[in-house]
């Protein structure tokens, strides 16, 4: 085989003949010219490598010389293949080592190494012979030539053909691949999270796109079209990595601050010799630029890229932006810039998960009468407040802890359970806080919980620390309490019976129970108090001590209490059709009951819907809660009485009643506790509260009932002590409304004999 054949010079006349003239020496790869046309030229006829670079050495084609490769059979021509790159045109000769070696090889180069840019010029020594149409038109063959028609100018011209084919094929799968590496940067661009992250993705990306290193830097100007024009880093990279999180100025960088204000200023993308600065038109008052050292000017294509890359980073920066905030708004509160609720949970999770629960403690940090200095000096000056109690806990506790703003004025603490303890996080409140010149005093209440002893979720340990909290607030305020174990079985309890409660109304297994109320002096039954009771299908009963107050903590009070209204006027109006007609029905009202919106509504559709005379119905409310807001209560007393239903303080005595909103009250009667009914017969001055409750119902001409009696004895006392009426076993245990109306029954015909 015989050596390659190196370029040669071809004289510059014109004359169509060829003129060999010396060969000189090989170029060192080194110092060959980058920018060129290869050629590569197969022959088995060492004379034509010769004849070929001699006709076509020295000349430019589209403004670049060429370059030659030799290989003289097939077997060194595939060979070669496999590391050659950028080969733009081959002269392959038809016949070589078998009459159609060329064939076989540009079946080769096309279906084997996917050569199909490559433009292909067959050559022929045998003008007899002919290759197949069907290789010429499926293999992609550009021209097909006898050597011996091959002169200087026909070669020339066939060959700078082939060049612009080749140079257009190129430009086209260039911008095939880089719109295709766009849209894949793109979508690795939108998995990036943050601003910052995304910035940097896109210094990577361009420099991918142009397959150079990145080195570079990002930037974004805020509000230019209100004259501010700093230029803050968003993003660095390679060598520029010294510029993050900075105001970018000409002091920092001149060649660069230069280069993104003059992109900025024509709103454009500028192309250096050896940078670009791209242009990103952002929305809301922000652009982005970014500057980009090169190791080689920018092609047309490159350029033509960068410009549909720039359009689709510009929407992608605004999205992020966009997201960013919406992540922002989502996972932290606004006005302290505290992780919210919704991303300590988050942080609860990782930390359960890991090895620091073991030492970590979490306290809920409540502020005490918030409220009132809200309200006291106005909502301004309380954001204030509570931002510079967010400050006072972020500086003073350390930072490693994790503050977080959870509520209105409900902080939390998650972190090391040396730094979160009650001593360190109160003592911070001992010193006032100054609030545009004020100093306020402020102290808190706090919750907490020992991670370590935690079984559940992030959500769970914060409902530990609430339970926590609430004891803390109910025992002493300013002070702490440490959730137990003990503390949470007793409310998975109460969670517990709420679900079954629930279940238990919906299924009938609640009823409603009337107890008598009897007129002392003739023994004679005047009315009942109907009485809520639950029994489950195993047939225990639950008291009404243990569910009632959960019902009323659930809501579910709500229901039950007009389910049970309904019920007692139905029972009245059965009974007024069986002939007791002077018959009075006392119906429990609870405090949640009382201030829900739609009570008095809920009150006129039971009359009307049932027929029940108002004038024959009772609510009984408690001294407690006849006394919270007595004027919001006289009010609602006020139009309860013109429905024609008459009103009773229950459990009268317990309370702290003031005898002048007292009078106020349009009630009817008084109800005398138990416990003071019990009192009567277990002391010399047993009777006195009693006697008191008697006489102050005289006085203010309020009926008196007492409640509780059960043996003949307190009876007769009372009775002695002028209460004309009462309840209790000695009379009667609560009953059905069948047994009610067969005992009611009963008592008529045993009082007509």
């Amino acid at each position: 085989m015989p050596p390659p054949v190196t370029p040669l010079e071809l004289s510059k006349d014109d004359q169509d003949d060829l003129v060999f003239l010396e060969e000189h020496p090989a170029t060192p790869a080194a110092t060959r010219p980058r920018n060129v046309w290869r050629v590569m030229i197969i022959d088995d006829d060492e004379d034509v490598h010769s004849t070929t670079t001699f006709a076509l050495g020295n000349l430019d084609m589209q403004h670049r010389p060429l370059e030659f490769v030799h290989a003289y059979s097939a077997g060194q021509a595939r060979e070669l293949l496999k590391h050659e790159a950028e080969i733009a045109v081959i002269l392959l000769d038809v016949v070589m080592e078998q009459d159609d070696a060329g064939l076989h090889l540009v079946r080769y180069i096309r279906e084997t190494l996917k050569l199909h840019d490559v433009r292909i010029i067959l050559r022929t020594g045998q003008p007899g012979y002919a290759p197949e149409i069907d290789a010429i038109r499926d293999f992609d063959i550009n021209d097909y030539k006898t050597k011996s028609e091959l002169t200087r100018i026909k070669l020339f011209t066939t060959v700078t053909s082939a060049i612009r084919s080749y140079e257009q094929i190129r430009k086209i799968n260039d911008s095939r691949r880089g719109l295709n590496q766009i849209v894949q940067a793109s979508t690795q661009l939108m998995t990036l999270h943050g601003v910052q992250n995304f910035a940097a993705g896109v210094l990577a990306q361009i420099a991918d796109l142009l397959g150079q290193e990145a080195n570079g830097v990002l930037c974004v100007q805020e509000c230019p079209a209100d004259g501010c024009h700093e230029l803050m880093v968003m993003a660095t990279a390679g060598t520029y990595r010294h510029l993050d999180n900075i105001t970018l100025t000409v002091r920092e960088d001149q060649r660069i601050h230069e280069a993104l204000e003059l992109a900025l200023a024509q709103r454009r993308n500028v192309y250096g010799p050896d940078y670009t600065t791209l242009y990103f038109a952002g929305k809301a008052s922000r652009d982005f630029v970014a500057f980009l050292e090169l190791k080689r000017a920018t092609s047309e294509i490159d350029e033509r890229l960068l410009e549909v890359f720039c359009s689709n980073v510009a929407v992608g920066l605004d999205n992020v932006e966009l997201v960013s905030h919406l992540h922002n708004a989502a996972f932290y509160d606004q006005l302290s810039k505290l992780p919210n609720r919704t991303r300590l949970v988050e942080i609860l999770d990782a930390t359960l998960s890991g090895p620091a629960r073991e030492d970590a403690t979490l306290s809920l940090v409540d502020l005490d009468h918030f409220a009132e200095t809200n309200d006291a000096l106005g909502h301004q000056f309380g954001d204030t407040l509570l931002v510079s109690v967010a400050g006072r806990l972020q500086t003073e506790l350390g930072g490693q802890l994790t503050v977080a703003r959870i509520g209105g004025d409900i902080f939390c603490v998650l972190g090391d359970s040396s730094q979160v303890n009650p001593a360190k996080i109160l003592a911070l409140f001992q010193r006032p806080f100054s609030i545009d010149g004020q100093d306020v005093q402020l102290s808190a209440t706090l919750g907490l919980v020992r991670l370590s002893e935690h079984e559940g979720s992030g959500a769970d340990a914060l409902k530990d620390a609430d339970i926590a909290l609430k004891r803390a607030k109910t025992q002493q305020r300013a002070g702490h309490f440490y959730f137990s174990r003990s503390m949470g079985v007793e409310i998975r309890e109460r969670v517990r019976m709420m679900h079954a409660l629930r279940t238990a109304f919906g299924q009938n297994q609640l009823f409603v129970v009337y107890q008598p109320q009897i007129d002392l002096a003739t023994r004679r039954p005047v009315g009942a108090e109907a009485l809520l009771r639950w029994q489950t299908p195993d047939g225990k009963f639950i008291s009404p001590d243990r569910f009632i107050p959960i019902a009323e903590y659930s809501g579910l009070i709500i229901d039950l209490g007009e389910w049970v209204m309904r019920t007692a006027c139905r029972e009245l109006v059965d009974l007024r059709k069986a002939g007791h007609r002077d018959f009075m029905m006392s119906i429990n009202v609870s405090q949640v009951q009382f201030r829900h919106p739609h009570f008095l509504d809920t009150l006129r559709k039971a009359l009307e819907d049932t027929g029940a005379p108002p004038q024959n119905i009772e609510l009984e409310i408690t001294e407690s809660m006849a006394m919270e807001e007595p004027d919001m209560l006289i009010k609602m007393l006020g139009q309860i009485k013109q429905t024609g239903v008459s009103i009773a303080i229950d459990d009268f005595g317990t309370g702290f009643s003031s005898l002048s909103y007292l009078q106020r009250l349009q009630i009817d009667r008084l109800k005398i506790d138990r416990a003071f009914v019990t009192e009567i017969t277990g002391s010399a001055r047993g009777s006195s509260i009693a006697e008191m409750v008697i006489q102050l119902g005289r006085n203010l001409g309020l009926a008196v009932i007492a409640e509780g009696v059960e043996d003949e004895r307190q009876a007769q006392i009372l009775q002695a002590l002028g209460c004309p009426l009462a309840q209790g076993f000695l009379f009667a245990r609560p009953m059905t409304a069948s047994a009610l109306n067969g005992w009611l029954s009963n008592d008529a015909l045993e009082g007509a004999a």
